[in-house]
């Protein structure tokens, strides 16, 4: 992972939002995790986190957040008028709290593994709570040391189960191309083409976005 070239980007998306006279209230680049405090993360959660996670936490951030938001009165396309925001966000010390956030959704509303919306919530790790009660989380079903990252809806979200990255590098590379548009899916899924394709940085949808947008990452 090139952690510059990530910081690069985040400001050159700060400083066009600013420049459109959109709003950035937060960017917190925390300081790296150690492998003690992953450790003991992990065992509070029972799992072991995936590889490309830990190594952008002990190397980039152990918390990160970035918040922008569009002007009201700017005009979109059409395809693009769902978007709003950017709200990428991670924590190791916030993980065991999602976790316990996403086992109650299974409790209460998504007990049933023989279910095919239930399951998807099942076999996860919950690592960015999106804040309408959605999550972004890691797929642990094939037991791998890496994880591909996929969306939870609790309310018949189009994006439930959609696979947007195959590790998180990934992710943090591709989404910070489409300026980390999200976290809710209806504004990362114009940059989709199916529920297996992962957010495409390179596609004609994401290209018109950034000459829309005016932005040159």
């Amino acid at each position: 992972m090139n952690d510059e070239l990530i910081k690069k980007r985040i400001e050159i998306i700060a400083a066009r939002i600013q420049e459109i006279n959109g709003e950035v209230p937060e960017i917190i680049i925390g300081e790296p995790a150690s492998l003690e405090q992953i450790t003991q993360t992990e065992e509070k959660l029972g799992v072991k986190l995936p590889d490309s996670f830990k190594t952008v936490l002990t190397e980039f951030s152990g918390h990160f957040s970035f918040r922008w938001f569009l002007p009201d009165n700017l005009e979109q396309p059409d395809e693009f008028r769902e978007i709003f925001s950017g709200t990428p966000n991670w924590s190791l010390d916030l993980l065991p709290q999602f976790e316990e956030g996403r086992k109650g959704w299974i409790d209460a509303v998504f007990p049933n593994p023989e279910d095919s919306y239930d399951v998807i919530w099942h076999n996860k790790l919950a690592f960015c709570e999106v804040g309408n009660g959605d999550y972004l989380a890691f797929d642990l079903e094939d037991g791998t040391t890496d994880a591909p990252i996929v969306y939870l809806s609790h309310d018949d979200g189009e994006g439930h189960g959609y696979k947007i990255a195959n590790h998180f590098i990934e992710l943090l590379e591709n989404w910070s191309r489409i300026a980390f548009v999200g976290c809710e899916d209806w504004q990362w899924l114009p940059f989709t083409t199916s529920p297996t394709s992962r957010i495409d940085p390179d596609g004609e949808a994401a290209n018109r976005f950034r000459e829309w947008l005016g932005l040159g990452i």
